[in-house]
């Protein structure tokens, strides 16, 4: 009975020494990978990039709430495709990523989309974020948007039109088939998330 004992007490033991050693290897991996994301990107390059969001988001906003996301940056010689997490704690719904192209020196692609930088220096005022998901919701059942077959679909993101964040919810009226066959219609509301106007009420389609 005690050697029966004895031996489940070393297996376990074994066991959970082989789980730390596991563990242990992976995390020293996963930190080696990280430390090859970084390293892929030079220290000028890297500089010059927040350098050029700090020019439209001001240092301190740049300092709280941006940070460089060196898993989705991307090299593609002579290019490096900079992303940067956006995320303002104390309003979570506010949670983007920030992307642009720079050359092998850090400088900018104008060329190139540059997407999801606020323009807090100039107009402080698109960089308050003040109305949540339900407020955009209550503004959108105030506005008319058509309850639809299904629940509306919100999304907080960045507007390549306009060049700011918005508040985007889609109603779906119709919808049809899947895959290559899927065939929709439905309308769209975008509302400013810092005032809660109602920048645009448009229908949609999908054939």
């Amino acid at each position: 009975m005690n050697r029966r004992l004895i031996f489940k007490i070393s297996m376990l033991v074994s066991s959970l020494i082989i789980l730390v050693c596991i563990t242990f290897l992976t995390s020293c991996k996963c930190r080696a990978c990280e430390d090859k994301e970084e390293s892929s990107v030079p220290l000028e390059v890297l500089t010059k990039a927040d350098s050029f969001i700090v020019s439209s988001t001001g240092k301190e906003f740049f300092e709280k709430y941006i940070t460089v996301d060196f898993f989705r940056t991307k090299n593609t010689p002579p290019y490096y495709e900079m992303a940067y997490k956006f995320f303002v704690p104390e309003k979570p719904y506010v949670n983007a990523i920030i992307k642009f192209t720079v050359d092998s020196v850090g400088n900018v692609l104008k060329n190139r989309d540059v997407i999801g930088i606020p323009d807090c220096v100039n107009f402080p005022e698109y960089c308050e974020f003040n109305i949540d998901e339900q407020s955009a919701r209550r503004v959108a059942k105030e506005k008319n948007l058509k309850e639809g077959i299904r629940d509306w679909d919100t999304v907080f993101q960045w507007d390549l039109k306009i060049q700011r964040y918005v508040w985007r919810i889609l109603s779906t009226l119709t919808e049809l088939g899947s895959g290559d066959n899927y065939k929709a219609t439905g309308q769209e509301i975008v509302i400013d998330p810092n005032t809660g106007e109602m920048l645009a009420l448009n229908d949609w389609r999908v054939n």
